[in-house]
C-alpha cells in the first residue's frame, strides 16, 4: 500500500520574528510569516488553494489562538478550494494531517499551514483565558483539576511526570540535559528569544513550579508565527527547493481521549501513536540524523525519545546524561533551534520549521553536519503531550 503522505511534500518555510513583545498585531505576524514561505516556495499567492491551522481562532484574549483562517485569507486575499482548523485533532499537527488528505484527495495542490501566537503580549496586558480561572464555568477536563486549583498546564503535566520519575527513576541532573541542551542551540539562533547558556548548576537552582517540574523545564510564552507550505509532490518538482517527503505519520487515538482520566500517566499517549508511524515506513529509529521532539514540558521530549524507539522504556534518563548523545555532533541531534524551551513556545510548529532548515542546510553555526557531511536526510518530528499525540518523518530525498 502506498499511504497517502507519501505524495506530500514540504516546499516552503516561513517565520515572523519572534519575540517576547511584538509590537505589531498578530494578524501582522501571521502575514509576515505566511507570505514568506509562499516566496521560500517559489509560488505566489495565486498559487495557495488550500490553507490550514490548528486550532483555528479563539478570541478571548489570551493570545493562544489570536489569528483564525478568515482573517488569514482576507489579508492576503486568497482563493481557496478548501480549508480546515479544528482543536479536536491528533495534536498541534492536525492541521498539517488534514492538508495532507486534502491534496491527497485532490481538493487543492499547495496548502499554507500556519500557527500564530500572541501569549507574550497578552499576558503582559493582564488577559488570560477566562475559562481556567477560580469561579469561571471552566472546559469539561477543567473540572476534575479547578477543584485542586490545578489551573495551569504545569500543575497538571507535573502529575503525569512526577509518575514517571517514580517508574524510571530519572534523575534531576538528568532531566536537565533537556533544557541545557536547548540554550546550546538557541545560542547559536539568532532568533531565539532566550540565548544564555545555562549549567546544570543554574537548572538545580532554578525554582520548582511543582514537583518535579522546575522554571527550566517550561517553555516560554512569546509572540509569534510559522507557516509552512504542503504541496503535492507532483506539483513539486519544479520548485526552487529540494522537496521535502512527509515519510509516515502517526495520528492515532488508542487510549481514552481525556486529559482528567488518562490511561497511561507516565508514558502518555505517544506509544502507539509513534507505533503506527513506523508501520508506515521501512525506515528505523537508527535511520534518523535528527529530532524536533516536542519540548513544552522537558518531559515531553524525555517520554518522545523513548516512545519513538531512540532508547528504551525508561532509559531516557541514561540516554541524556551529560547531553553529548543529543548535542549538535552527537549521535541525535535533537531541538537544533533551541526548541520551545529557548527558542519560543510554537507548539511544535517551531520544530518543523526548523527539521526544513537543518534538511535544507540552512541551519549556520547550528548545522547538523550528518550523513558524511552531505547534511541530514531524515528528520523525526514530534507533538502534544496528554491523551493527545501526533508524529511524523520528514525525508529529503
Amino acid at each position: 500500500m502506498r499511504w497517502p503522505e507519501k505524495s506530500i511534500a514540504i516546499t516552503g518555510i516561513g517565520q515572523s520574528r519572534i519575540s517576547r513583545d511584538a509590537g505589531v498585531s498578530a494578524l501582522s505576524l501571521t502575514i509576515d510569516a505566511a507570505v514568506e514561505a509562499i516566496r521560500d516556495a517559489g509560488l505566489t499567492r495565486a498559487d495557495i488553494d488550500g490553507i490550514a491551522t490548528w486550532p483555528g481562532a479563539i478570541p478571548d484574549g489570551s493570545g493562544f489562538a489570536p489569528v483564525g483562517i478568515p482573517a488569514l485569507q482576507d489579508a492576503l486575499r486568497l482563493k481557496v478550494e478548501w480549508y480546515s482548523s479544528t482543536r479536536e485533532t491528533s495534536g498541534q499537527f492536525g492541521a498539517i494531517f488534514n492538508a495532507i488528505g486534502a491534496i491527497h484527495a485532490g481538493l487543492c495542490r499547495h496548502v499554507l499551514v500556519f500557527r500564530t501566537m500572541y501569549q507574550a503580549t497578552a499576558r503582559k496586558q493582564g488577559l488570560v483565558n477566562a475559562s481556567y480561572q477560580p469561579g469561571q464555568r471552566t472546559h469539561a477536563h477543567m473540572g476534575w483539576h479547578a477543584p485542586y486549583h490545578a489551573y495551569v498546564a504545569a500543575t497538571q503535566q507535573a502529575l503525569y511526570f512526577a509518575r514517571y520519575v517514580h517508574e524510571s527513576g530519572i534523575r534531576p541532573e538528568q532531566v536537565a540535559q533537556i533544557a541545557i541542551n536547548g540554550r546550546r542551540n538557541a545560542a547559536l539562533n539568532p532568533a531565539a528569544v532566550y540565548r544564555t547558556p545555562i549549567t546544570l548548576d543554574d537548572y538545580m537552582a532554578s525554582p520548582i513550579l511543582s514537583t518535579p517540574l522546575r522554571l527550566f523545564d517550561c517553555d516560554v510564552p512569546i509572540d509569534g508565527s510559522t507557516a509552512i507550505i504542503l504541496s503535492h509532490r507532483d506539483a513539486a518538482a519544479d520548485l526552487p527547493n529540494p522537496p521535502l517527503r512527509i515519510e509516515a505519520i502517526g495520528t492515532n487515538m488508542h487510549y481514552r481521549n481525556s486529559w482528567a482520566q488518562l490511561d497511561a500517566l507516565a508514558t502518555q499517549a505517544q506509544p502507539e501513536v509513534a507505533a503506527m508511524m513506523w508501520n508506515r515506513t521501512d525506515l528505523r529509529p537508527a535511520d534518523v540524523d535528527v529530532a524536533e521532539l516536542y519540548d513544552g514540558f522537558s518531559f515531553h521530549t524525555i517520554n518522545w525519545l523513548e516512545n519513538f524507539g531512540f532508547c528504551k522504556r525508561f532509559e531516557a534518563g541514561d540516554f541524556i546524561e551529560g547531553g553529548s548523545r543529543i548535542a549538535l555532533d552527537g549521535e541525535l541531534p535533537i531541538n537544533t533551534n533551541g526548541g520551545a524551551l529557548s527558542a519560543g513556545r510554537m507548539h511544535a510548529y517551531g520544530q518543523v520549521h526548523e527539521a526544513c532548515v537543518q534538511l535544507w542546510c540552512r541551519g549556520g553555526a547550528r548545522q547538523v553536519k550528518g550523513r558524511a557531511n552531505g547534511g541530514p536526510r531524515v528528520a523525526a518530528l514530534s507533538t502534544a503531550g496528554g491523551p493527545l499525540a501526533g508524529c511524523f518523518l520528514l525525508v529529503r530525498d
